[in-house]
């Protein structure tokens, strides 16, 4: 592999996604001390057609249209949720929903999964998923009078199938796991997991929240049961954006959500004295959609939509496998370790390195004008978003990273987060 930086300049020239950088705040900036974004798996760009169609619904459709607006906002969560479904996540109409937050809808599905398997009392994730999985798990069986499982999952490498398969049996009622984990990038392999979660009869809740938008996601080619994600990271909906649940079809009239909002109602305007859950995926509505965060997601799964899933995934290997490489050359001599799997089919879209000063690192990386992440407990994590990233922005990224390591500069940084109040 050509690791020039020149070799990097001949990628974004053959780059067919190359016109989507200049619909992004920041992205088109040029020059030796531009800002290097590769947080994008954690917080995306602001598309420049956002503001407008926020300020379409406050100036006008709030502002002049008040009430009446509410015969085109009563229908945004459906709506936006087939626009998802459809550009995005592979799912049919009528499978998504947008609304409230990913572990609001985590709790939603969670609950209603283990209600629809009576006589099953266990829930299973992994030891290494996202904390809000793991608190909403913990607080489900807590609640139910349920069992938790936690498989070990390595920290690097995501989870073992075998330990998944040893973790299933006929007392499982719902596996909760990462398409992509948060840490390590590790990409889970669908089919076998999907297989062997429906062999045991339990039902398969995916977390998409740092896949959609960066891998290819087939929701119901795949057979999946049911997922949330969040909309912006990848999808670039804005910070608290709102996010969305998937459950198939065929499951809807077997689930009831835990949450009875009006929003879920059967026939929400009569004000009845009685909940009765609407027919298919609006029964898990709860309240008032967030109709001007929508707004925003609209736009930026839109230019997903646009620019289609499978470039943006394959872009999103290419430039991952830039890091790897790169990292390989420069990182690993200097003391860091690949903490991603080495193989492009087994990560999502971004890559983790381990040092034992990592939070001296991601913090003098900043100030070097290079944006990562850190992640406990010794992680760098790296991010960049195949809509808007270039190759030469990762290969100058990681030259300032090299540069940082060879002077030592880092070590002068205090050794210990700040607590952020």
């Amino acid at each position: 592999m050509d690791l020039s930086r020149a070799a990097a300049e001949a990628l974004d020239a053959a780059d067919p996604l190359a016109g989507f950088r200049s619909r992004f705040a920041g992205a088109d900036e040029d020059g030796p001390g531009r800002l290097l974004y590769l947080d994008g798996n954690s917080l995306g760009r602001m598309p420049r057609a956002t503001p407008a169609a926020v300020t379409r619904v406050v100036e006008q459709e709030w502002a002049r249209g008040l009430v009446g607006s509410w015969s085109q906002w009563i229908g945004a969560a459906t709506r936006l949720g087939d626009e998802l479904g459809a550009g995005v996540l592979g799912a049919g109409p009528g499978q998504v929903l947008v609304g409230d937050s990913t572990t609001v809808n985590l709790y939603k599905l969670m609950v209603a999964g283990a209600a629809a398997r009576p006589g099953r009392d266990v829930l299973v994730c992994t030891a290494d998923d996202f904390p809000t999985d793991r608190y909403v798990v913990a607080g489900v069986a807590e609640s139910r009078g349920m069992t938790v499982r936690e498989i070990d999952a390595h920290v690097d490498e995501g989870l073992d199938l075998a330990e998944l398969a040893a973790a299933l049996d006929e007392r499982v009622a719902v596996v909760v796991l990462s398409l992509v984990a948060y840490r390590s990038g590790a990409l889970a392999d669908v089919a076998e997991v999907t297989r062997l979660v429906h062999e045991s009869g339990a039902l398969l809740l995916w977390d998409l929240s740092h896949a959609v938008g960066a891998v290819q996601v087939e929701l119901d080619a795949t057979g999946a049961d049911l997922a949330v994600g969040c909309t912006y990271k990848y999808l670039n909906g804005g910070p608290g954006a709102p996010a969305f649940l998937y459950v198939r079809r065929d499951l809807q009239d077997e689930l009831r959500s835990p949450i009875q909002g009006w929003f879920g109602q059967r026939d929400q305007f009569a004000m009845g004295p009685v909940y009765a859950p609407a027919d298919g995926i609006e029964r898990f509505g709860v309240g008032t959609p967030p109709v001007i965060g929508m707004a925003a997601v609209e736009v930026g799964a839109g230019i997903v939509a646009e620019a289609g899933i499978g470039a943006l995934a394959a872009k999103g290997r290419a430039m991952s496998d830039l890091v790897v490489a790169l990292g390989d050359e420069w990182l690993v001599p200097a003391g860091m370790t690949l903490a991603s799997p080495r193989q492009a089919v087994r990560r999502g879209s971004h890559v983790t390195f381990a040092h034992p000063q990592a939070w001296q690192l991601t913090q003098a990386l900043v100030d070097r004008g290079v944006v990562p992440d850190f992640r406990t407990p010794d992680r760098v994590r790296l991010g960049p978003a195949p809509l808007y990233t270039r190759f030469v922005d990762v290969w100058d990224a990681m030259d300032r990273f090299r540069a940082l390591l060879a002077d030592h500069s880092y070590e002068a940084y205090p050794a210990e987060r700040a607590r952020v109040t």
